[in-house]
């Protein structure tokens, strides 16, 4: 029996299938996307797809008004996304906000054409259970970014009570940014108090850079 010849149209979509997006999120600027990334293009190419487009960002999900959310959303209106499967490693890189805010977001997507699919939740969310299980999921999201909050807010509570200051500690104390503002005064380099002060360069001249804005905005 001969194989039934495919169209142009099933084509495109196996083209456009194979191309597939992602979005990946994480909440510090100190953090990377690393792991995310590595994870999705291994699930990629077990799949047989290859993720030609990312949709990256360093922000929070306390709330789904977010750039590179919001650029993916419009693509997805746009119907730019249709056909396509969306990877990302876990939902709640998508959303933190409540089952609401998950629940809108996905179907905006699935009935824009996009196939979503997480990396590292375990489940289908196209399957039959799929609402269900993202309800839960994303309720329980929710409630550990509400009690990571609580905590945060306890430990500055805390901290103001005791006198202490909240974040990391200046790598300057404010005796050393005075002998360094010093040391400039005299004519000497930022590589030379980097020496001097044993403090990196970087810290230093960000540091003098600083106090410069300060004084001059006091003026």
């Amino acid at each position: 029996m001969n194989e039934r010849s495919v169209t142009p149209c099933e084509q495109e979509t196996r083209q456009l299938r194979a191309e597939a997006i992602a979005y990946i999120r994480v909440s510090s600027k100190t953090q990377n996307h690393a792991t995310q990334r590595s994870a999705i293009e291994k699930a990629a190419t077990v799949r047989g797809d290859t993720v030609t487009q990312w949709y990256s960002e360093k922000k929070s999900a306390k709330t789904v008004e977010r750039p590179e959310l919001d650029r993916l959303r419009l693509d997805a209106r746009a119907g730019r996304l249709a056909g396509r499967r969306l990877y990302l490693f876990r939902l709640d890189r998508l959303t933190r906000s409540g089952i609401r805010d998950t629940l809108e977001v996905l179907e905006e997507l699935r009935n824009n054409g996009c196939e979503v699919v997480t990396v590292s939740d375990g489940f289908d969310p196209c399957g039959p259970s799929a609402e269900v299980i993202i309800a839960v999921m994303s309720w329980a999201s929710a409630m550990e970014l509400r009690a990571k909050n609580e905590r945060i807010a306890a430990a500055r509570e805390r901290m103001a009570v005791e006198g202490k200051s909240w974040g990391r500690p200046k790598r300057m104390s404010d005796e050393v940014i005075a002998k360094a503002q010093a040391m400039q005064e005299a004519g000497r380099s930022i590589r030379q108090i980097s020496i001097a002060l044993k403090v990196p360069r970087a810290t230093v001249a960000r540091t003098l850079a600083s106090q410069k804005v300060r004084s001059a905005s006091a003026r």
